[in-house]
């Protein structure tokens, strides 16, 4: 660390143009690398995991959005449910061999050393972080089916910021630190990912599958847990010298207090909300009341202020969010399917009065939020 804070005074008083400096340090990493992945793909440069975070962020930001503009949504239930059950097998399997290559027992919870040996568990190691770096790269298809669904709320500053960094997270991982301490991260991470994919997996499967999602709210905290144990266990590297670098154990400290602040936010925005009152739908007082939606503009008085028209026919009431009548595309109650995790609506519009006032409600959709 000394090394490379003489180099920058240096380098600020020197007059070496970019190119040298960079070349400067370059050669110095290079020098404190890992010396077992010299000439494996892609952990030459870093500049191909550059390239490849830029072209994820500029579809998913830019090309995407502008090539779905004046297309329909893609309808890919299978894929989805394929990727996401792929994607479990895969944490799975991460979790499992972090394990057996250190974590069950071998390695100390208070400050483990990066074993750079030849050994057997050492090559292990090295080979599940390789596997971890490529795994970031493939959870670049969360984002990219957002896109091609066109579901544009879900692709947040949160969901950006977390695809784009792993990434290079994971290339220093292999490429300077394949092992010790900071694993433990990656233990959590993988154990977090079974259980979240499996979620998104029956979510995928069908409405039949939804009323086992009643757990949402619950993997939010899971994933607010995972980094507060990150964030305690990296603070003990600083506290125990067993040669682990301080500076990496900081970087997991300031990269997991980041996490906890942006997932508090959005657990705070997402289920802190202050609920709204049960609403009496028909003139009676009877019916059930809906909770606020984000996409609904106003509750008040008995009436529901909707973007859409109801049709002739739906008799009865609104009963959390569903209808005893039919709608106009003929959709019944039982093809209206809510679920903690989507709640669906696809009538081209309503009209007309149900013991109250339904005024403009279409195409809502509540999804999601990885």
């Amino acid at each position: 660390m000394t090394g490379f804070v003489k180099i920058a005074i240096d380098d600020y008083y020197s007059d070496n143009n970019w190119t040298t400096i960079i070349n400067k340090y370059w050669m110095l990493a290079e020098r404190v690398s890992d010396p077992r992945v010299q000439g494996w793909f892609l952990f030459d440069t870093p500049l191909p995991t550059l390239a490849m975070v830029i072209a994820y962020l500029a579809f998913v930001m830019v090309a995407g959005p502008l090539w779905m503009a004046n297309k329909k949504p893609f309808r890919i239930q299978n894929i989805l449910v394929a990727y996401n059950a792929g994607q479990v097998l895969l944490s799975l399997y991460m979790f499992y061999e972090h394990l057996a290559s250190g974590w069950w027992g071998d390695y100390s919870l208070a400050c483990q050393p990066v074993d750079y040996s030849e050994s057997d568990k050492a090559r292990r190691m090295l080979h599940l972080c390789w596997v971890y770096y490529f795994s970031k790269l493939s959870e670049f298809a969360d984002t990219i089916f957002f896109v091609l669904r066109k579901k544009k709320s879900q692709i947040t500053w949160l969901h950006l910021y977390h695809h784009a960094l792993t990434p290079f997270e994971a290339w220093l991982l292999v490429k300077f630190i394949a092992g010790g301490h900071g694993t433990f991260s990656n233990v959590v991470n993988n154990l977090v990912h079974v259980i979240m994919y499996s979620y998104y997996m029956m979510a995928a499967m069908g409405p039949q599958y939804h009323k086992y999602l009643w757990w949402k709210k619950h993997l939010t905290t899971l994933q607010l847990v995972q980094f507060f144990m990150v964030l305690f266990h990296s603070i003990s590297a600083l506290l125990y010298d067993c040669g682990y670098p301080k500076l990496i154990a900081s970087g997991l400290i300031l990269h997991s207090t980041i996490f906890i602040v942006l997932f508090m936010n959005f657990y705070m925005h997402a289920y802190k909300k202050d609920k709204v009152k049960p609403l009496a739908v028909n003139n009676n007082n009877k019916g059930e009341g809906i909770t606020e939606d984000t996409k609904t503009s106003e509750h008040s008085n008995g009436h529901i202020n909707l973007n859409g028209q109801m049709c002739n026919g739906v008799n009865g009431h609104i009963t959390n969010g569903y209808t005893n009548g039919t709608l106009c595309n003929g959709l019944t109650k039982a093809s209206l399917h809510e679920s903690n995790d989507v709640l669906l609506y696809e009538s081209n519009g309503i009209n007309n009065t149900v013991n109250g006032h339904i005024l403009n409600y279409s195409n809502i959709e509540k999804e999601k939020t990885q």
